[in-house]
């Protein structure tokens, strides 16, 4: 098997919606800090581009959970891998994703975070699946919804490869038999 990746979003156009995203989201935060909650691994490159477009006061912490492993599916089973390194309570909480799909993930890890009494929690992503979802995840700021392919770039990976690809795009995989 080897695959090819299609774009599906062009770099110029997720440039251009982080750009409106980030003024919303100033906008909901006026005259307050939001403290960004990135979740590693893919999180971090569209964490990083918001954050710049943000005209608020931000701090940033970090968590990696997974439910993944290798594969194109989730196991259904979340695993926390890094936890925060800062008290998150009575802070404005803003978790960044790259992508919500099947919503187990996101729905274990906001609950996680609610326990921690922060002032405010909401959910940014830049990738959402509705169709997806098996547990009910209410995204607040939404960069696009896709349709359920699997995708890469900016972030997401296939087996930890195609990260650094600066638009989204779908794997391909091709038979080498059939060729």
């Amino acid at each position: 098997m080897s695959e090819k990746v299609r774009v599906l979003i062009s770099e110029e156009e997720v440039e251009k919606r982080i750009c409106e995203m980030g003024k919303e989201i100033s906008e909901y935060y006026k005259g307050e800090e939001v403290h960004l909650v990135s979740v590693l691994r893919g999180g971090v490159f569209f964490t990083c581009q918001l954050a710049k477009r943000l005209s608020v006061p931000v701090s940033l912490d970090f968590m990696s959970v997974s439910s993944y492993g290798n594969d194109t599916k989730s196991s259904g089973v979340v695993k926390v891998i890094k936890d925060l390194d800062d008290a998150i309570e009575g802070k404005n909480v803003l978790v960044v994703e790259d992508i919500v799909d099947s919503g187990r993930t996101l729905s274990y890890l906001l609950e996680n975070l609610k326990s921690r009494k922060p002032k405010s929690l909401r959910l940014c992503t830049l990738l959402d699946k509705p169709e997806c979802r098996v547990t009910d995840v209410h995204v607040d700021y939404t960069g696009f919804q896709i349709p359920d392919e699997f995708v890469v770039g900016y972030g997401l990976d296939y087996m930890q490869h195609y990260r650094n690809f600066p638009y989204v795009g779908v794997v391909e995989l091709e038979d080498e038999a059939a060729k």
